[in-house]
């Protein structure tokens, strides 16, 4: 895995900016600024966020793998090369239906 300084101004594979653990979720955010937030995760099968709301719109990109993402208790199945935009004060849950990559992408302006 590369340091984030080692992001800036590099061609970078996608899939190697976050890596799977067994029974876990690794989060990477890359870049954090005051009008939002870019943060890589990998979440191995069967792992979740629960429900929760965000005061801010969000993208999900799934970059490997699938997902089950709710919004507002309606399921979506998300997989590789899809996205889901999670509406603002809308809540939302993500699980695993196999281990998957996803880019969160939160503008907060």
């Amino acid at each position: 895995m590369e340091s984030d300084e080692k992001l800036i101004s590099k061609v970078s594979d996608i899939k190697n900016v976050v890596s799977y653990h067994e029974g876990s979720i690794v989060s990477r955010t890359i870049i954090k600024k005051s009008s939002g937030t870019i943060t890589f995760f990998a979440f191995d099968k069967g792992e979740a966020l629960s429900e929760h709301t965000a005061p801010f719109d969000a993208m999900v990109h799934i970059i490997d793998g699938k997902a089950e993402v709710k919004i507002s208790g309606k399921p979506f199945a998300v997989s590789e090369g899809e996205m889901i935009i999670l509406p603002a004060g809308e809540p939302h849950a993500l699980t695993a239906i196999e281990r998957f990559m996803m880019i969160l992408t939160m503008i907060k302006s």
